[in-house]
């Protein structure tokens, strides 16, 4: 006698009350996340959206608040900036130039970053209280002087103050760790991931996914409020995740962002990777001058081929490395693209330590080549910088929405809490 066919599953509208918990469960444990990432990070992201948002024409802002540090006053012939930095250098032996443009743009002063020698008895860098110096390329003469990156809000200082500001919220460091950019790093990994748990939460079911890039103008509100900042969070969540990643590069490149692409891609030999720095205050002379490092760098970029004239040199003094970039006058920003191209030379022995040619080498390489423009929008030129000045605006409106959001629930859960209790 054959079975009767089972026509009925008594067990499966318990089952599917098991997945609905399951997913409140889910999405309940989300939710705890996503408002304590945000609670965390609401003020860095304000800050850093805002910030952003400025220094996005850094170059602009500062020229236009320091003339006396970029606009040439003097008429004549310039000399040439390595007789410039020697000069400087032999005027004031405490100074040691770490960067150097290799060309003169018409009616600019030379622009140097300087810090101070080692002192010959402690091994410690001579405090000079400046690290830049404008010099007038005709008379050799310095024409102004500043501490980058020092917390003042004086017209010298102030677009050097936010960029710091935007990366490192100018904490302090501690044990020679970068403790500001180190913070800044691990927030921007709890922002990326954010991101996605942000997308999750976005979504309550596929049935109404309309509603997630809606916004409702006319209701205004709390109503409106909650749709900027999830609407427009789905609006710009593509855009937010590349400024998140790009940001934990900015900050960690060497200990995280490396050693992840490293596993998907083979990457080029970085000479600043294979080397462990010196402490901050006790900097390495150079063993090699600047001259023998152009004319290296002169005959490699022969060897390769490349026509573009020299642009600029480094120095770094924690990995006594030199760096020498190539590009046409006034176009040390890379204002589209990938960058310019570099070549590296040790600063002992002058030996060539490799080169970093924009958009060359394995996808890892192009990868970690495009951080900077695309965090910068200089990827894209004019256009791009236009739209991370926008995105920072609304990175600042996304977490004031957010921390209103928080506010109005939690006033609301104590209200029941209260009614509960009487």
């Amino acid at each position: 006698m054959k079975k009767p066919l089972v026509t009925e599953f008594p067990d499966q509208p318990q089952q599917s009350e098991k997945n609905i918990t399951k997913i409140r469960a889910t999405r309940h444990i989300l939710t705890v996340l996503h408002r304590w990432a945000g609670l965390s990070l609401a003020v860095f992201l304000f800050i850093a959206g805002f910030t952003g948002a400025i220094i996005s024409w850094d170059h602009e802002l500062d020229e236009w608040l320091n003339p006396q540090l970029f606009e040439r006053q003097s008429q004549g012939e310039t000399l040439p900036p390595l007789m410039l930095a020697d000069h400087l250098e032999k005027t004031d032996p405490r100074i040691l130039i770490t960067w150097l443009p290799l060309s003169i743009e018409p009616d600019q002063n030379l622009g140097l970053a300087v810090i101070g020698r080692p002192d010959p008895q402690t091994g410690k860098a001579i405090d000079t209280g400046i690290n830049q110096i404008a010099l007038d390329p005709v008379t050799a003469e310095i024409r102004g002087s500043r501490m980058w990156g020092e917390i003042a809000l004086t017209r010298e200082n102030f677009v050097p103050f936010l960029y710091k500001l935007h990366y490192s919220m100018h904490l302090p460091d501690f044990f020679d760790i970068e403790f500001g950019i180190l913070v800044m790093g691990i927030l921007a990994i709890v922002w990326a991931i954010d991101c996605f748990v942000a997308l999750l939460l976005s979504f309550p079911n596929w049935q109404t996914w309309r509603k997630s890039f809606t916004f409702r103008w006319h209701q205004g509100g709390y109503k409106l409020n909650f749709d900027l900042h999830r609407s427009g969070g789905v609006w710009l969540w593509g855009l937010l995740l590349i400024l998140a990643v790009t940001a934990v590069s900015m900050n960690l490149n060497q200990e995280v962002m490396r050693p992840i692409v490293s596993i998907f891609s083979t990457l080029s030999p970085d000479p600043f990777a294979m080397r462990s720095p010196n402490a901050h205050d006790e900097p390495i002379e150079p063993g090699i001058n600047r001259h023998e490092i152009v004319r290296l760098a002169q005959a490699e970029a022969h060897r390769l081929g490349w026509k573009m004239p020299l642009g600029g040199m480094f120095y770094d003094p924690e990995y006594s490395i030199y760096g020498v970039t190539f590009h046409e006058p006034g176009k040390d920003h890379a204002d589209r693209g990938l960058g310019n191209p570099w070549l590296y030379f040790d600063g002992q022995d002058g030996r060539f330590l490799g080169d970093k040619i924009p958009g060359s080498g394995s996808a890892g390489d192009i990868f970690l080549d495009a951080q900077f423009p695309l965090h910068s929008g200089r990827i894209l030129g004019l256009p791009g910088r236009i739209m991370v000045s926008m995105l920072g605006l609304l990175i600042a409106i996304l977490s004031i929405t957010g921390v209103i959001i928080w506010y109005r629930k939690r006033n609301a859960r104590a209200l029941v809490n209260y009614l509960d209790r009487g």
